[in-house]
């Protein structure tokens, strides 16, 4: 069964189940869109000052980057429903709920973009659990 949300002028298409793949949970298979490409750096949970938001504490880090995401978008003149693909990078993927909690709040009621998680050894710092960038595409 194919699900697809309807092309609009001002964002992508959402398809979520693809015939043949196996539906994911929380995110969409497959996102088309046609614009401008942005793309947005890994972030990490540092604050404005470049503090560390939230050390030992997963979903507190995942909170400041989804803000951190949300800012750098509005900078390109896009938000989250511009975003097309996230990739997280977690030290510990024990840690996905709080992410997916966060991505949740920040996104709301909007359709979830395509994403990929890995686990992976170590970030630039060890204090830093989390890192998350994204892609998104501004309407022609």
């Amino acid at each position: 069964m194919t699900t697809e949300s309807q092309p609009t002028s001002t964002g992508p298409t959402h398809i979520t189940e693809p015939p043949g793949v196996a539906p994911g949970t929380g995110y969409t298979q497959v996102v088309t869109a046609t614009g401008r490409l942005v793309a947005v750096s890994g972030q990490v949970a540092f604050d404005e000052q470049r503090r560390l938001v939230g050390e030992g504490d997963p979903a507190a880090q995942a909170r400041q980057i989804f803000e951190n995401l949300r800012r750098c978008l509005a900078a390109a003149g896009a938000d989250f429903s511009h975003v097309v693909k996230l990739t997280y990078f977690l030290t510990d993927i024990a840690d996905m709920p709080a992410v997916r909690e966060a991505r949740n709040e920040a996104f709301g009621d909007l359709p979830l973009p395509a994403s990929s998680a890995m686990q992976v050894a170590a970030l630039f710092l060890p204090e830093v659990l989390i890192e998350i960038e994204a892609f998104a595409v501004l309407p022609e």
